[in-house]
């Protein structure tokens, strides 16, 4: 007997942050989530480093003159687990929804990019944060590593989530796509750029719906204008926080399941047929029946970036014989950690 037909409503949130106050935008997250909860959505994705807002400042001034704002963002910024997801855990246990949030997240003296996919129970099914800032947001956030390449099970399906030029890297990609990810939550910042940048993110989003096979759920921020005066007074440098702005979903098949919002506050709600995923994948399965590992293959270091590492973990640089000269030996040095990077093999 044939498995009965399995529908995920999704919706992607196209709003903006709350610049003024410091639990503002956590309120918007929480009745975002109410609302798309009364459309009958089973998942909500919000966008890039939203909480407590993503920091637009960078990309218009100088250096020299981001000190206090970024400052101010270190200061709103997200602890997990802590109060703001202790919040969105409830709301999304509440709902029984799935949420992908995307929020400026401090460890002690560093900023990151970090998405955090909640289950339906409320549990946080990932944390990850973004492999590379782009450009101008080397100056906000730290690096990443690979140990947030996951897909993770939840009540909608295999989840797996980039943000903005994140998509733009094929490998961290095919990481997500080697373990057969079903819905793939994008994150960008939205107001910014200029109209060339929404363009380039449909053609980015629906080639990975494709080439993956899966569902894309895309969310992106929203700057009223008088946020962006707040920004920057400079008329010529407000003109690159508008635009860029392309919140949608799409199908294994490349096609907008809904119309796409590029303007204003909103939320692009819309049904995945999990059945158009086989669909797609009998005729390219680019991780299975159509990949070549032999020929390509993935290696990815997957272990957590640390800066320090136990000694008793350490391994020495050569193994001495026994007649070798210890004298030469500074006193007391700890071995040196040569140990090769943990290598995991995602191909087929």
């Amino acid at each position: 007997m044939a498995s009965p037909p399995r529908i995920v409503r999704a919706a992607a949130i196209q709003i903006a942050p709350d610049f003024d106050r410091p639990d503002g935008t956590l309120e918007r997250v929480c009745g975002a989530i109410d609302e798309a909860a009364a459309k009958g959505a089973q998942l909500a994705v919000f966008p890039e480093t939203f909480v407590p807002y993503y920091p637009y400042f960078s990309f218009v001034l100088p250096p020299v003159l981001q000190g206090a704002p970024h400052l101010r963002l270190a200061e709103r910024a997200v602890v997990v687990p802590g109060p703001v997801t202790q919040a969105v855990a409830e709301r999304a246990r509440h709902h029984g929804m799935v949420v992908v949030l995307g929020v400026n997240e401090r460890d002690h003296g560093s900023l990151y990019n970090t998405q955090l996919v909640f289950d339906a129970d409320g549990t946080l099914a990932l944390k990850r944060r973004k492999i590379t800032p782009t450009y101008h947001e080397r100056m906000v956030w730290g690096q990443g590593d690979g140990a947030g390449l996951k897909v993770v099970d939840t009540a909608v399906g295999r989840v797996g989530a980039l943000a903005c030029w994140e998509h733009y890297n094929p490998l961290a990609r095919y990481a997500l796509m080697a373990q057969h990810e079903e819905i793939h939550c994008a994150q960008f910042p939205g107001s910014l750029v200029g109209p060339i940048f929404a363009e380039q993110m449909e053609v980015t989003i629906r080639h990975h719906a494709l080439e993956s096979g899966c569902f894309v759920v895309n969310a992106t921020g929203w700057l009223s204008d008088e946020q962006i005066r707040s920004v920057t007074p400079d008329a010529n440098l407000q003109k690159a926080l508008r635009g860029g702005c392309h919140t949608a979903i799409v199908s294994p098949e490349g096609k907008h399941l809904a119309p796409p919002l590029t303007e204003g506050e909103g939320m692009v709600v819309a049904d995945l047929d999990m059945a158009l995923i086989a669909k797609r994948k009998r005729m390219m399965d680019s991780v299975g029946h159509y990949a070549r590992p032999e020929l390509l293959s993935l290696a990815i270091n997957d272990r957590p970036a640390q800066t320090t590492v136990p000694m008793h973990l350490t391994q020495p640089l050569v193994q001495r014989s026994p007649d070798h000269d210890h004298h030469n030996d500074p006193a007391g040095q700890p071995a040196a950690d040569d140990r090769a990077p943990v290598l995991r093999v995602a191909a087929g």
